[in-house]
Order: structure tokens, then sequence, then C-alpha cells
């Protein structure tokens, strides 16, 4: 009986650690739901790595990856509708501010630093923020992002009230600089910027962060619901774990975590060479000067929000440290 009492402690010892213990009737699998913040793209490789290498079905997940209608993944992950999802900090913050907060929690960052910046075509003046003085800019006319550009600009001893504000049509980056509909664009470089490089387009390009380290945010990150990560902590590790192995393959094998993207994701095979190069400069970026993939830098999360409560962009007041964890990381 003793023999018996320990195997069945063992039992429950291991699978409690699993922490999946409501697993899909079919597979034996805990069912998780990733929503995407937008259309796949090389952000997402790892989530795709784990899902074609194993990386989930070794942590006893079964994972289903969903596109979201736009600007969704955040209220599908706080309502339960799916237990994680992509998002970005400065996306997060309206949601973070005042009493009422959004239930969910950034567990992971995708890439270590803030890559976006503003793109124009080479030579133009625009290599540094004053010089989008008298410029047509693409705007989505949001209150953070101008706030940005007008900080940076200020920074550089220019002006923003001279910039004109164009409202912003671009879908393809590299057609509104060469039909000169737009003089400077706000870009990701890992997309859109590798797409300027593939098409031959020269240009002049400087990131937020290289002019005030405040913006050096994390975009994007992946969110989980609070709930699921109280109710689930092991199964919410053996899924940020699985990710941390599919962004690692992501770093050491890019073209080869390209094709597994190309092949979850067809329509981007058009697309290919885009898709190669994107993938190569990413393979730098995921974990970067970081010492290992997802973690915060708290200070860096921070600032940012403070930032923020600095130039009043928030209804509310924001908790510079609330919103992230690294609880769920693999051990370093």
């Amino acid at each position: 009986m003793k023999k018996i009492f320990a195997l069945i402690i063992a039992f429950v010892l291991v699978f409690s650690l699993t922490g999946c213990n409501k697993p899909n009737d079919s597979t034996g699998a805990e069912t998780v739901t990733v929503v995407l913040d937008w259309t796949p793209n090389t952000n997402h490789t790892g989530i795709y790595v784990a899902e074609a290498l194993g990386y989930f079905e070794e942590a006893g997940l079964e994972v289903e990856v969903v596109q979201s209608p736009e600007n969704s993944a955040e209220t599908l992950v706080a309502s339960g509708k799916a237990q994680f999802g992509v998002s970005f900090q400065d996306s997060l913050a309206p949601a973070f501010a005042g009493d009422e907060k959004l239930p969910v929690t950034a567990v992971a960052a995708v890439i270590q630093h803030n890559t976006s910046g503003i793109v124009s075509r080479k030579g133009e003046g625009m290599d540094t923020p004053k010089g989008l003085e008298g410029k047509k800019y693409a705007t989505w006319d949001l209150d953070v992002e101008k706030e940005t550009i007008r900080d940076v600009m200020a920074k550089d001893g220019g002006d923003f009230d001279l910039v004109e504000l164009i409202p912003s049509t671009v879908t393809d980056e590299v057609s509104a600089l060469q039909s000169r509909s737009v003089d400077a664009i706000w870009i990701f470089y890992g997309w859109a910027g590798v797409a300027c490089e593939v098409a031959g387009l020269e240009t002049d390009y400087f990131e937020f962060a290289d002019i005030d380290p405040v913006f050096d945010y994390y975009t994007p990150v992946i969110i989980g619901n609070d709930g699921w990560l109280e109710e689930k902590p092991e199964c919410a590790k053996a899924f940020v774990e699985a990710l941390s192995k599919g962004y690692s393959y992501a770093v050491e094998n890019p073209r080869e975590a390209a094709d597994i993207l190309m092949e979850a994701a067809p329509e981007l095979k058009s697309n290919s060479e885009l898709v190669y190069a994107s993938q190569e400069y990413l393979a730098a970026e995921y974990i970067s000067d970081a010492s290992r993939w997802g973690e915060f830098d708290g200070e860096r999360w921070a600032a940012f929000f403070r930032w923020l409560n600095e130039n009043s962009l928030v209804e509310g007041e924001l908790e510079p440290d609330f919103g992230f964890t690294n609880e769920y990381l693999p051990e370093k």
C-alpha cells in the first residue's frame, strides 16, 4: 500500500508541475489560443516555429494561432477568448491607466529594443528629426505618435509645428516614398525598412530610441490573460518556454525559420525575398543584448510609462511598474 500511495503522490506531483490539468479530451493536451496583432509576419516567427517543431506539443499544449480584427488582440485576451496574444507596450498603456485596468499582463518581450523610427528618401535632409520641418509626414493623428515626434524634434532643435501632416493611407512604404505622396513615414525597420532595402530604394532613417532612450520601450510583446495565468501558472510557464525555444531557433536558423513561417502563412511566399531578409534582421533583435529571450528591463518599461504620465497622454495615472512580468520566462 505504501508503494501504491507513493506512486499516486509521484503522479500527482508530476501532473501538477505541468499545470495543464484540464486537457483536451481527444489529445490529452491543454488547449491554448494565441491571437496575433495582425496578419502573420516575422514578429510572429517563433510562435510558428514552436508549433512546427513540436515545442508546444512537448510542453503538453495544443496551440491554435488566430488572426484578430484590427486592434482587438488585447480585448480578446482580456475577455478570455484567447489565453495569449501579441500586443505593444504603447497600445497597452491606455488600458492600464486609472482604476479599471484591462486584465492582461505582458509575459515576454518578442524583440528587445524598439526598432521603430522615421524613414525618408535619401539625401533630402531628413536623416535627423529637425529635417522634418517643411516636409510631408504621413500621420495616424495619434496623440502619442505626434508627441513622440515633437519630443525628438525638439531635442534636435526642430519645431514639430512646421511639419506638414498628411493623413496616412500608406500600405506600401516603398511606393509611398517613390511616388512622393509623402516624404517621411514612421516604420518598424524589421519589415518596412528592410522592404526598402530589398526594393533598392535608398533611404535615410533615424530611430526614436537613439534620440531619447525613453522611447526604447517594448514593441511587440506577448500578453496573457490574468485569470488564466493565475489559475495555470505552470502551464503558462510551459507555453512561454516553448515560445523561447521557437524564437531561439529563429535566432540560430533565420532562413529555416522563415521557411516555417511561410509554410504556415503561404501568402508570404510571393514576397519571400523580403521575408528572408526581415528574418535575418530580426535574428539579431529577438534577444539582442538581453540575458535571455523575452526578458523585460523594468526601468525601461517604467521610463516610458512615466513619460506618458508627464505628457498627459493617458486618461488617469499609469503605475510605471505595472503590466509586465518576467515570472513565466525559463530560468537563466
